[in-house]
């Protein structure tokens, strides 16, 4: 079988992340991470903030990946399940009603980007975040059509790049995340834009720019000069005039089909 289900009291679920905290922070860290490097326990204890409200699914065709990241203590305090495969992890979804859908494109079975599609169509307030394993346009492409609030490479994990935290921090405000390197993949190959009825303005397009770039709305009025409420408007027409359904799906078109530039 290939969800993890651990049926317990409640008690024997605090006595369990207790014990697997210990095992993970006490021997695991001790032995393979240096204590005294501050910056990764920094972002051990940020993750833990993040998730700490949060209900996380976790879905890998890797089982030992899978494994590791279920007992991690930041991830374990809020986890809801873990699968290997497609349809299971759709199953728990369905189950558990997480917040957040983590997942590799690889699966045992099936593919980890139509999960996210799936997933998104159950839940479209659901934040999905993928790695990918190709690098490819297409994939990206893929992933990002799917809905994914955060596309980012297997190969940028354990890079220093902080790729994970800042997938977490920009999720959970609201705002897509996708890395330079994925944004970089995503615009080597342009898709051909539909000529729109009402074109963007200047404006909207520069407010694009910043949501491609994981900007809330706070941030891009403090960017541009402007009024929350000034950027929640512009943000609101922008959606309308590309006919999608929010500013994740606006962040996708506007990135796939080369209607505003950005820095890479």
């Amino acid at each position: 079988m290939s969800l993890i289900r651990i049926k317990q009291t409640k008690t024997q679920r605090i006595a369990f992340k207790q014990r697997s905290s210990r095992m993970i922070s006490d021997d695991v860290l001790r032995v393979l991470i240096n204590p005294k490097d501050q910056p990764l326990m920094q972002a051990a204890d940020q993750c833990k903030k993040l998730l700490k409200d949060k209900r996380v699914l976790v879905c890998s065709k890797n089982r030992l990946t899978l494994t590791a990241l279920c007992l991690c203590s930041p991830i374990l305090q809020s986890l809801v399940g873990g699968a290997t495969t497609e349809d299971e992890g759709l199953e728990l979804q369905l189950q558990t009603n997480p917040d957040l859908l983590i997942t590799s494109e690889d699966l045992e079975k099936g593919y980890g980007i139509r999960l996210v599609e799936r997933a998104k169509l159950h839940n479209p307030k659901i934040i999905a975040l993928i790695f990918l394993g190709r690098e490819t346009t297409d994939v990206v492409h893929e992933a990002m059509d799917a809905g994914a609030d955060g596309v980012m490479f297997i190969s940028s994990v354990g890079s220093g790049h902080g790729d994970f935290i800042n997938a977490l921090t920009t999720t959970n405000d609201g705002g897509v995340y996708y890395p330079k390197s994925v944004r970089a993949a995503a615009t080597a190959k342009i898709k051909q834009a539909p000529e729109l009825i009402d074109p963007l303005s200047e404006r909207e397009r520069e407010v694009l720019r910043c949501i491609i770039q994981g900007m809330k709305n706070s941030e891009i009025a403090e960017s541009l000069f402007l009024s929350s409420e000034t950027i929640k408007s512009h943000v609101s027409t922008t959606i309308q005039k590309l006919g999608v359904r929010d500013r994740t799906q606006a962040a996708v078109f506007a990135l796939t089909h080369g209607l505003v530039e950005v820095d890479l």
